[in-house]
């Protein structure tokens, strides 16, 4: 964290209201509402003693929303192995609202006051009853700090990270996951029957999830794809879809033949042993170090081979993991050692493969990746009976709540709020919550399913057909109001937090 003494103690003005501010150097501005401070440790005195919080997460699973300062901050609680693999426990902190890159507060006005970072080196901003501050783990990024209506603040927010780290502007276009219907339980003849099934459909995509490797860490074709994945592309691609594959380039299991054959190749830890980066399949996993040469030769074999295949559509799950702090060959932040290491993979694969982010920290993602995810694990219920109280649990309501609260993102980035759900039967979502999950997608535009058309009603399909092939336009009024095509869409109803929402001026 950074450490330096303040060099400027003094006071900024945003329209009418005055902030007394210390940073690492004086404040410069933009206009008369919006101030650039460089780079540093950056604390201000406020006076908005209830104001809410917007708490933004580190990583696609990571809690994101607003929370009044006097309830409990927003984070996962009482799960160690859940916040290491759902957000940034390095700088959790379980008594104090703080949250990633971005934070803001509402203020009685109706409009809010936004804190955030332009650039890498894990930056935090927190808020307490008087003050609003922001550090850095790595000195480098620029801090933005504006007052105004919430959409329009966030939106500038938005504009300048995507002028800072770029924004690609490709577009995913529709697309079939297999995750949500057949989870680990692919074979060739699965996919080859559900391909056929889809075909007439105005999918864009068909994506193959886990379950078609060996082990995760050793990407080769498992015995239930005896003819390997060059020709499960060509099933897809020779039906009109663009095959997309689902991989954790970054991550492998204990068991794999990578993790055990070489050792030398992951993070490790400052006891030696190799770093637990997360927990899943049943126990840990461990991250591989980017920064060493061989790692590098390993990902361009991966991804010249992968594309190779056939894929050109890339979903990059537990990416989280390349972000971690821990011992690698080459001593550099570990965000720079991430965005690297994506940065190779795209140089790979090339501009015309199309890349999704899932499990990715989000400012380090912009401008390498095409897409990212913003929530949790949807899924075909409500909430996550298993883990009470968790906000990165799977489950519809939680991937609503990270989701919306990261629609600002759009401008720089497709966001991808999960799969949306249009089969009745094998689902436990109401209609009212299906609906939502549904416009939610709509909102942010990017539109996919797991449904195979095997499991829907004719109705079902029909929905499903209409809804891919339309292309709304989407104006947002206030924090959860939107008009799509003209059709009001108000969210609020479904923000159940404990504490109270506020009225956004829009």
């Amino acid at each position: 964290m950074h450490t330096d003494l303040a060099t400027f103690s003094g006071v900024v003005h945003l329209g009418d209201v005055s902030l007394p501010v210390i940073a690492s150097g004086e404040p410069h501005a933009i206009d008369e509402r919006e101030l650039l401070i460089p780079t540093g440790a950056v604390t201000l005195l406020h006076p908005f003693a209830d104001a809410e919080f917007y708490r933004h997460g580190w990583n696609s699973w990571s809690p994101s929303g607003w929370r009044r300062q006097d309830d409990a901050p927003l984070r996962v609680y009482d799960s160690p192995e859940r916040l290491l693999t759902a957000d940034d426990a390095k700088n959790d902190t379980p008594h104090a609202h703080s949250g990633a890159a971005v934070g803001a507060l509402a203020l009685p006005d109706g409009e809010i006051l936004l804190l955030g970072a332009l650039g890498l080196g894990a930056p935090r901003v927190g808020a307490t009853a008087s003050t609003l501050w922001g550090t850095l783990e790595e000195d480098g990024a620029e801090w933005f700090l504006a007052r105004g209506p919430e959409v329009e603040v966030f939106a500038r927010y938005a504009q300048l990270l995507a002028e800072r780290l770029g924004s690609r502007g490709a577009r995913a276009g529709r697309v079939w996951c297999s995750w949500y219907s057949f989870y680990e339980e692919l074979s060739e003849g699965r996919v080859r029957a559900t391909v056929a099934d889809l075909a007439g459909m105005p999918f864009d995509v068909v994506q193959l999830d886990d379950g078609w490797e060996p082990v995760v860490g050793d990407w080769t074709a498992n015995d239930r794809f005896p003819s390997g994945m060059e020709a499960t592309a060509r099933t897809i691609t020779d039906a009109g879809f663009r095959a997309g594959l689902w991989l954790a380039p970054l991550i492998a299991l204990p068991d794999s033949v990578f993790a055990r054959e070489r050792t030398e190749l992951l993070v490790h830890g400052d006891d030696g042993a190799p770093l637990v980066a997360g927990y899943n399949w049943g126990g840990p996993y461990y991250a591989l170090d980017t920064t060493h040469p061989e790692v590098i030769a390993h990902l361009r074999e991966l991804f010249a081979r992968v594309v190779g295949w056939g894929f050109s559509y890339l979903k990059l799950d537990f990416m989280y993991a390349g972000a971690l702090e821990g011992v690698r060959s080459v001593p550099v932040h570990r965000e720079r050692a991430y965005r690297d290491a994506v940065a190779l993979i795209r140089e790979t694969v090339g501009d015309d493969v199309y890349l999704l982010g899932c499990g990715v920290p989000i400012v380090p993602s912009l401008g390498v990746f095409d897409g990212i995810r913003v929530g949790p694990d949807v899924a075909a219920f409500w909430d996550n009976a298993e883990r009470p109280g968790d906000p990165t649990g799977v489950g519809a309501r939680n991937a609503f709540l990270a989701s919306i609260h990261r629609a600002w993102l759009r401008s720089a980035i497709e966001t991808d709020p999960d799969v949306v759900y249009f089969r009745r039967r094998r689902s436990l979502l109401d209609e009212p919550q299906r609906q939502l999950i549904e416009d939610v997608a709509t909102v942010l535009g990017f539109k996919s399913t797991s449904d195979p058309v095997a499991w829907l009603l004719p109705g079902e399909v029909d929905e499903l057909r209409a809804w891919l092939r339309r292309s709304e336009r989407v104006v947002q009024e206030g924090r959860y109001r939107f008009r799509v095509d003209g059709r009001l869409v108000d969210l609020s109803a479904f923000i159940d937090y404990e504490a109270p929402v506020s009225t956004m001026a829009g």
